[in-house]
């Protein structure tokens, strides 16, 4: 529990909560045991969105309803919440099924996304709407806010499929300082070649940079 209180600042009451956050099906499934994430995955997404929809409202008092409804669909989702959950390194704490394990769990999708959906879920319960607003803020100030926002990722593999009806890939090279304040460095690459390079102070952020730096560097109208 004391990693897990580092490493996200939220403390638990009842640890008995935290641990069914990140206990997944796989592993109850094995051992024969009553209880995995799923309930509180279930009561985790309408309190993320609630606390999701409170900040937005309150931080960009601007915004018409619907920038406000994309913003929040794009913070709330799958591949959103896995980052954070990759970024808190949360997949260390899971509790995983051997096979489940084995395959890569601990770094999947959805199984991330779900987890974290989870925890907000278990902070709800320990203490109410606050200290689950306070985490969901916190990871919510880390992010872009504007609607207007470039977005190099989607640009570039617009590019790349067009031609070759195929996508590139982010790898992390490098990721450098605790886990609180981390700078990740990434490569994007298609087939055999390192098409840019960039940094970030997380994962999604350091993509971006990559893919910017592979458009500048990539000729205007060609795909390599």
């Amino acid at each position: 529990m004391s990693s897990l209180e580092e490493t996200t600042g939220c403390r638990f009451k009842d640890g008995s909560l935290a641990r069914l956050a990140f206990t997944h099906k796989s592993y109850s499934a094995e051992r024969g045991t009553l209880g995995c994430n799923e309930r509180l995955e279930f009561l985790g997404d309408s309190v993320l969105g609630l606390a999701a929809a409170h900040y937005l409202y309150q931080a960009l008092p601007d915004c018409a309803e619907g920038t406000l409804a994309k913003l929040k669909s794009r913070l709330v989702s799958k591949p959103c919440l896995a980052e954070w959950a990759r970024e808190l390194n949360l997949g260390r704490h899971l509790l995983l099924g051997q096979g489940e394990d084995s395959s890569g769990g601990r770094e999947r999708e959805s199984i991330l996304a779900n987890a974290l959906e989870a925890f907000i879920g278990a902070l709800y319960l320990d203490g109410g709407f606050e200290p689950a607003y306070r985490f969901v803020a916190g990871q919510l100030a880390k992010e872009s806010l504007c609607s207007q926002e470039t977005d190099y990722k989607s640009a570039l593999q617009e590019k790349i499929q067009k031609k070759h009806k195929a996508a590139p890939r982010y790898e992390i090279t490098q990721t450098v300082g605790p886990d609180h304040d981390k700078t990740f460095s990434v490569s994007v690459r298609f087939k055999n070649e390192t098409l840019g390079e960039g940094k970030g102070k997380n994962r999604k952020e350091a993509e971006q940079a990559a893919a910017q730096d592979a458009l500048k560097k990539m000729p205007p109208g060609a795909v390599r």
